[in-house]
């Protein structure tokens, strides 16, 4: 059964063009896993999105467990490389626990308690997992002879090379390795000079001969090797009836390990190719946002809203159809086993089905002996049997009459609907498209087509059916302009005229959207600026209530020295007393002294950081002005000239320059490039406005986000200084930047 879904698994993905995309997400993981992970999804996902947040090292290439808990379950003896792949699991968890870490990763990892039995074991293995013979006296000893052994022989063939003896029989200088023995190459007659037994014979009639001395020094060695792997083996049985104590410890991090190695290699592999990590909802719905199919080299990103029962995609040939429907699988299949895929994960939502299938092949081939329709119609029947699952079908009317099709199909669709199935199709058949449109659950969207440029655009739009554009591809793809004009008056005007309101209906819709856009992106800038406004005032208000309760202890400090002076004895004491007192009161500001400056209607002034024009007056005392395009009522007092405004003659023209720059920018959460190039915007923007100082929180974290921020403030030609804030401000987690 278990091969039977994973042949299901393996067929799907190649249907939908994702092999490239998992075999290189596979790469990631340290040792085979399947693709979904078994358990709560949920917690999974926290995991996951916890993992996400923190830098780390991917972990070593790990070997599967299976046989090595068996040999320990039986009280086997592990070789080395068996036991030094348990030792670089605890290795790898141990630099996870040495971190100390925060949240779910961090209780995680304090599960993890290591037996000091294991530690006894780990010492003798080095890094990339040779034994520590310097731990062993004896065998410290075996490999220093066995060094001594070699550098005998190496001294022995040189001294023979040098052999003035048997330089006529030497055919050349070098050592030669034949049959896993040392020799050198000579000719006839060798053995009055050269004792040594023939290990082979050259082309050239010569003998390859490896000399007793040699043989004798290796045979020596090979006794050593013995005594060495006898010492080994004895290790071996020691640490194996450790680990057979720790078998419930071994069975954990085996455990533990599978789960993490699933964790890290999604994220891993998702900031590798700067993906998004999304999982599926509890729910049917697919929205789709900036998705890009990853088999795709500089695709268009789509925006699908599939929220209904069914959509059906019709419009222009070789427009993008079967790969949109591949996209939508293709995201609820990553979503529920928490691939990573290109999207904006804020905007987007994939719902969770049973199943993903795909009707996309022409099933009709010599073997199976079945035509196009009756390979459709067993595709079908085995769906009918399957509940809560994701269906495309491309090219529905594939293979059969258009009209029969469509009154079939429409059944065929109400069915699987009323088994809660959720379909996207794609198709040619207008009146199929019309025969479903007056469904409130059918979703219609069109690929769209350039008439101008006379090629699709790889676009959709939702809510109309398209026309298919064939004359017009037949011509693009070379097909003689006489014949497409002949096969247009087959077709027929009244036919022709349909085709035209159909895209006559998909033109208006196309400027309905367009005028959509506009509205939207008007009302998202007010919502800016408003939010800008809100901001503002909120620190108005805050440093109003600062200074006024900075003014009240002044104030209630001198009340007390004012009171211990009417206290004092004699004239000269109270007099002391409240010049001390006076001291107490904050210093006038300058506002307060300067009674004398008057305003007039048309006077360019400074309200705190904002300017603006004084557009009337009531009395001295207060003034309406207007800046960033709003009137305010204000007091004088709280004005400053900045310039003397001169009147211009009125016209008619009226300039909106509507400014969305605020006076902070948080870059929370991004990546480095995502927040440089947001930074630039919020920079650019701010000097439009005018702002001459403004505050950027990206937060302390790893001190990636830190570092680049600082990089990019240094190059900036607009960026006076910087500092980091005060601490109520922010301190190390935000910069003032002065522009």
């Amino acid at each position: 059964m278990k091969n039977k879904k994973a042949s299901h698994i393996d067929k799907l993905i190649n249907q939908l063009d994702l092999s490239e995309h998992i075999e290189q997400f596979k790469s990631f993981f340290s040792r085979e896993h399947s693709l979904y992970i078994e358990g709560d999804q949920e917690l999974h996902f926290r995991y996951i999105k916890a993992l996400d947040s923190i830098e780390f090292k991917a972990p070593p290439k790990i070997s599967d467990f299976f046989t090595i808990k068996a040999h320990l379950k039986k009280h086997g003896v592990l070789n080395f490389e068996q036991i030094f792949e348990i030792v670089k699991v605890v290795r790898y968890f141990r630099y996870f626990k040495n971190r100390q870490l925060d949240g779910i990763v961090g209780e995680w990892m304090n599960k993890f308690i290591i037996d000091p039995k294991f530690t006894e074991i780990e010492k003798y293995f080095t890094h990339d997992g040779k034994f520590e013979e310097n731990l062993d006296e004896k065998l410290f000893g075996l490999s220093a002879r066995i060094r001594e052994h070699k550098n005998d022989m190496s001294g022995a063939l040189k001294r023979m090379m040098s052999s003035s003896k048997l330089a006529g029989y030497l055919v050349d200088t070098q050592v030669h390795f034949v049959n896993n023995e040392e020799s050198l190459l000579v000719r006839g007659g060798f053995n009055h000079v050269l004792k040594g037994a023939v290990v082979g014979r050259s082309t050239g009639g010569f003998f390859y001969v490896a000399p007793d001395s040699i043989l004798k020094s290796k045979e020596k060695i090979r006794y050593i090797e013995q005594e060495r792997e006898a010492i080994f083996y004895e290790y071996a049985k020691e640490f194996s009836a450790k680990l057979h104590e720790l078998q419930a410890f071994i069975n954990f991090i085996d455990k533990e390990f599978t789960k993490f190695d699933n964790y890290q290699a999604r994220v891993i592999f998702a900031k590798s190719k700067n993906m998004q990590l999304i999982k599926s909802k509890n729910d049917s719905r697919i929205i789709l946002s900036g998705f890009k199919h990853p088999a795709l080299h500089n695709a268009k990103a789509i925006d699908v809203d599939f929220s209904k029962n069914i959509l059906m995609v019709t419009g222009v040939n070789a427009g993008g159809k079967t790969m949109l429907l591949k996209s939508i699988l293709a995201s609820a299949f990553m979503a529920k086993y928490i691939i990573p895929m290109s999207c904006n994960e804020n905007k987007s939502h994939i719902g969770s089905f049973k199943s993903v299938l795909a009707i996309i092949d022409d099933p009709q081939n010599v073997k199976n002996d079945i035509s196009t329709f009756a390979g459709r119609m067993q595709e079908f029947s085995r769906i009918f049997s399957q509940n809560s699952a994701l269906l495309g079908v491309d090219e529905i009317e594939l293979g059969t009459d258009s009209d029969e099709a469509a009154a079939l199909f429409k059944v065929i669709l109400d069915e699987l609907i009323k088994r809660g199935q959720k379909v996207v199709v794609t198709t040619h058949h207008k009146r199929l498209a019309a025969l479903m449109a007056d469904r409130d659950d059918v979703e219609l969207m069109a690929a769209i087509y350039d008439e101008e440029q006379r090629k699709p655009t790889y676009e959709f739009m939702q809510g109309i059916i398209g026309k298919s554009y064939a004359f017009e591809t037949a011509s693009r793809y070379g097909i003689n302009n006489k014949i497409v004009q002949e096969a247009k008056s087959v077709y027929g005007d009244n036919s022709e005229k349909l085709s035209l309101l159909i895209e006559r209906g998909s033109q208006l819709e196309r400027e309905l959207k367009q005028k959509h856009k506009k509205v939207d992106e008007k009302i998202e800038k007010l919502r800016l600026k408003e939010l800008s406004l809100k901001e503002q005032q909120e620190a108005n208000i805050k440093e109003l209530n600062e200074q006024k309760a900075a003014l009240k202890r002044s104030y209630d400090v001198a009340i007390s020295e004012a009171k211990n002076a009417a206290k004092a004895g004699d004239t000269k004491a109270i007099h002391r007393a409240m010049n001390k007192a006076n001291k107490k009161l904050p210093p006038l500001r300058e506002e307060q002294i300067k009674r004398d400056e008057k305003f007039s209607v048309g006077d360019s002034v400074k309200y705190h950081s904002s300017k603006g024009i004084i557009v009337s007056m009531k009395g001295e005392k207060e003034a309406m002005i207007e800046m960033d395009g709003m009137k305010v009522r204000v007091k004088t007092k709280h004005l400053h000239h900045t310039k003397i405004h001169k009147p211009t003659p009125k016209t008619d023209v009226k300039i909106q320059v509507q400014k969305r720059a605020g006076l902070k920018c948080d870059l929370h959460g991004m990546r480095a490039d995502e927040a440089c190039d947001v930074l630039d915007v919020f920079l650019s923007n701010a000097l439009v406005n005018g702002w001459d100082e403004v505050i950027i929180y990206h937060g302390i974290g790893t001190g990636k986000l830190s570092f680049a921020v600082k990089n990019f403030l240094i190059a900036h030609p607009s960026v006076k200084k910087f500092e980091d804030a005060p601490q109520h401000l922010g301190g190390f987690g935000a910069k003032i930047v002065t522009l």
